[in-house]
């Protein structure tokens, strides 16, 4: 067994401050090929990363100047691929390839939603769901999805991060995937590269009044030994991780594996959504590059177009 490698601050604590890449091409879902299977051969994560590399050098390739318009009502995408950063290689952590983040339930897979949860998952559905159609009016919603810029979910707006980027927990997502830990005695600062959200870890403090909550929640951390563990509490209705709710408890787990990387642990727990807590594990990378500015804006001509796009679709279904 490998000794653990860490520096100490000068306040003697392991270090772990610097940039990370947590971009990788393991899914946060097992494949349920692999079935109860957590690693995979050196061969099968080859195979994961060849696939991925083919996706990407397919969708580079230069585009038919001469093609035909797509049907209509066709969907047409939207990023190619010179807007993502998902990682090119798969997970590995002490020496064995993981099939995917997620490694409880056994399974690898989300737990199954309470009733509770099924409604929220469905409500998020319903703001997302595209069909070519004020299909609002034809069901009666009122209000409809499209009918207040407020009502729009979060991320639309440029007011938090999809795909839990941010967390917690801090999963891989599209782009954007980098993170910088600032450290002093009393306060770790993880800054997340996408919305240039920054989470404030408060040491040995008790948690907030319940009736304080915040997107991101309130973050309160401790050493064990060698591991910096991070209690998160006080969500508002509607955090970052998707489907939870404002009863969301994550706990983390931050251990210096060596000089260029991070095992990053965590455990989710929300009893109104899922009916088991699910835990997982990611490798971050300590990287040079630096982060770029996120620059997503709010009220911008996309968003114009989509509350637009919905006024022109109610105006056919009124025709």
């Amino acid at each position: 067994m490998r000794a653990l490698f860490f520096s100490l601050t000068l306040y003697a604590q392991p270090d772990l401050t610097g940039t990370y890449d947590i971009g990788t091409v393991t899914p946060v879902q097992r494949p349920v090929t692999f079935g109860t299977r957590l690693e995979m051969t050196h061969a099968e994560a080859e195979a994961v990363e060849k696939r991925v590399a083919d996706l990407v050098a397919n969708d580079n390739r230069a585009s038919d100047p001469n093609r035909k318009a797509p049907p209509a009502g066709a969907d047409v995408g939207n990023y190619n691929q010179l807007w993502f950063e998902r990682g090119s290689r798969a997970t590995r952590i002490n020496g064995r390839w993981r099939t995917s983040i997620i490694t409880d339930p056994p399974d690898g897979r989300f737990p199954s939603l309470t009733a509770k949860g099924k409604e929220i998952a469905a409500r998020n559905a319903l703001h997302n769901r595209s069909t070519g159609d004020a299909f609002w009016l034809k069901e009666g919603l009122n209000p409809g999805p499209f009918d207040d810029p407020e009502l729009r979910p979060l991320t639309e707006r440029c007011l938090a991060t999809f795909g839990t980027s941010a967390g917690p927990p801090m999963l891989p997502t599209g782009y954007n995937n980098l993170k910088r830990i600032v450290q002093t005695k009393n306060r770790i600062v993880i800054v997340n590269e996408m919305i240039h959200d920054a989470r404030v870890v408060r040491m040995n403090e008790p948690h907030e009044p319940p009736d304080i909550r915040r997107w991101l929640g309130d973050s309160v951390g401790r050493w064990e030994g060698n591991t910096l563990v991070v209690d998160t509490t006080n969500f508002n209705d509607t955090p970052s991780l998707f489907s939870a709710s404002r009863n969301l408890h994550v706990v983390e787990r931050f251990t210096r594996l060596d000089a260029n990387s991070l095992s990053y642990k965590f455990t989710v727990e929300d009893p109104t959504v899922w009916t088991t807590p699910w835990s997982g594990e990611v490798l971050w990378t300590a990287t040079s590059q630096r982060m770029f500015e996120y620059a997503c804006h709010e009220g911008n001509y996309s968003f114009q177009g989509i509350l637009k796009g919905a006024r022109l679709l109610e105006s056919d279904a009124r025709r």
